[in-house]
């Protein structure tokens, strides 16, 4: 493919606009020499800009790839992150009537654990003080999508647009007790889910998936950041999504998704797909 010159601004105006209904994206990576993650991560400040100019507020990450077991399927093998906004993320309570599927490019579901945070983590924080920062868990949805056609692209293609974020929907959040820190702390890196569509199961996930568990997914997180000048650290009342516990499932319109867990004191969730 015939390389060309993007500017890390006009990468992040293709990526937006192929996030949002546009034309499909041929990967940077085949056509702008020597675009690697340290550009891409240029671009995801360059495209925080752009959605915050426009009236846009972003409320958290999420990160993705922390399923170790699907890296060989999208020859993506390492964690990666993207921001997360006021209008890509809902409460799951508020969707009955269903979520459009419309919007989003070839989109898959990935059911996830969440973190809304109290304090700002630090790096270098063991699992037992990053679960101090957490003012509430919660299970979720995640749907990601991709603006390149059948999704093919090189870990800084979907660092560049936006780590595939497409949205999120939050289930009902526990407060998180003093009290009750050490049992989560245990659960949370053993926990098991199971998949299901339309009644029939899909899928079986466990907390050792992403990364040997949600907080070890956060610390990661944190630990990128630290290494990055040109994004920001996490900060109080971010919502922080820890990555898929199971392979991520195409979606479509008429389904109906299902999660039960065991070992985790949250409700198995369901969305439904019009």
């Amino acid at each position: 493919m015939t390389t060309t010159v993007l500017s890390i601004d006009a990468i992040a105006a293709e990526a937006l606009a192929g996030l949002e209904g546009g034309p499909r994206l041929a990967p940077f990576t085949d056509r702008v020499p020597g675009f690697e993650l340290a550009q891409a991560h240029r671009v995801t400040a360059s495209l925080r800009r752009l959605r915050q100019a426009r009236g846009d507020r972003m409320v958290g990450r999420k990160i993705g790839f922390t399923n170790r077991t699907i890296w060989a399927e999208y020859g993506v093998y390492a964690p990666i992150w993207g921001d997360m906004w006021d209008n890509t993320v809902r409460d799951l309570a508020d969707c009955a009537a269903g979520v459009a599927l419309a919007r989003f490019a070839e989109p898959r579901l990935e059911p996830e654990i969440v973190f809304g945070l109290a304090r700002a983590p630090e790096p270098g924080m063991d699992e037992a003080a990053l679960l101090g920062c957490v003012d509430w868990i919660a299970h979720g949805f995640e749907i990601v999508q991709s603006p390149f056609a059948g999704w093919r692209f090189r870990a800084p293609d979907t660092v560049a647009v936006g780590g595939l974020h497409g949205a999120y929907f939050i289930g009902p959040r526990h407060a998180l007790r003093a009290e009750d820190a050490t049992a989560w702390l245990a659960a949370l890196s053993r926990f098991t889910i199971t998949l299901a569509r339309d009644g029939a199961t899909i899928d079986h996930g466990s907390a050792a998936n992403v990364l040997d568990g949600p907080l070890s997914a956060l610390k990661h997180l944190v630990g990128l950041l630290a290494q990055d000048p040109g994004n920001p650290p996490l900060a109080v009342g971010e919502i922080v999504t820890t990555g898929t516990l199971t392979r991520a499932f195409p979606v479509a319109p008429g389904e109906t998704w299902r999660t039960a867990l065991d070992g985790l004191p949250l409700d198995g969730i369901a969305i439904r797909f019009v």
